[in-house]
């Protein structure tokens, strides 16, 4: 990724940690049905269908797939994992981003079973079950296995072509007059690596 990609990046991703999470913004996950340039159909996971429209400001992001040995201490990460039966967390998604966002860790869509942990990664080892990638955030800190399986994939820009019927989106969006939505920033799929759902 050039200088100012990148720098355009972060920038859209303290944006988003500004402004795509207040309460009164809504999350919208699922699938593109269609476009028209200007508005997205989605059929969201609980099978309803919403349109949201795009402005000048709506930020496209998409994932771009990389290899676990990409992955350097410092890096920021969104790591999405499985609780084992031995307590252990198991990564099944792993997103690296320019800049950290969120920071902490958390139950993952409100589930016990999954945890999201955004945080800076202080070490990476080889452990028996794979590598193991250490996670800070101020206030703790999680140890987690990365499985040969596990999606791993960074952040880059995106564009209004991205946005094609039966891509995988997680977009934020604002209600406006009428109950019309904008949306502030959409994550949409591309190589085959989807944004979480």
């Amino acid at each position: 990724m050039g200088k100012l990609a990148a720098a355009l990046l972060a920038g859209v991703l303290a944006l988003a940690s500004t402004t795509g999470y207040a309460q009164s913004n809504v999350r919208v996950r699922g699938t593109i049905t269609a476009f028209d340039g200007s508005t997205i159909s989605v059929k969201s996971r609980d099978g309803t269908d919403a349109a949201i429209a795009l402005s000048e400001k709506t930020v496209i992001i998409a994932t771009q797939p990389i290899a676990i040995t990409e992955i350097k201490p410092g890096d920021f990460l969104g790591v999405t994992s499985s609780k084992r039966d031995d307590g252990t967390l198991a990564a099944f998604e792993i997103r690296r981003f320019p800049k950290p966002l969120n920071p902490g860790h958390r139950p993952f869509d409100g589930r016990s079973d999954q945890t999201m942990t955004n945080a800076t990664v202080s070490a990476m080892v080889r452990s028996a079950s794979g590598r193991e990638l250490t996670l800070t955030y101020e206030g703790g800190a999680q140890k987690i296995v990365v499985p040969a399986d596990a999606s791993i994939s960074t952040l880059v820009p995106g564009d209004r072509s991205y946005l094609v019927p039966g891509a995988i989106v997680n977009l934020t969006a604002v209600p406006g007059a009428g109950g019309k939505m904008t949306a502030l920033r959409i994550q949409v799929s591309r190589d085959g690596v989807r944004p979480p759902q």
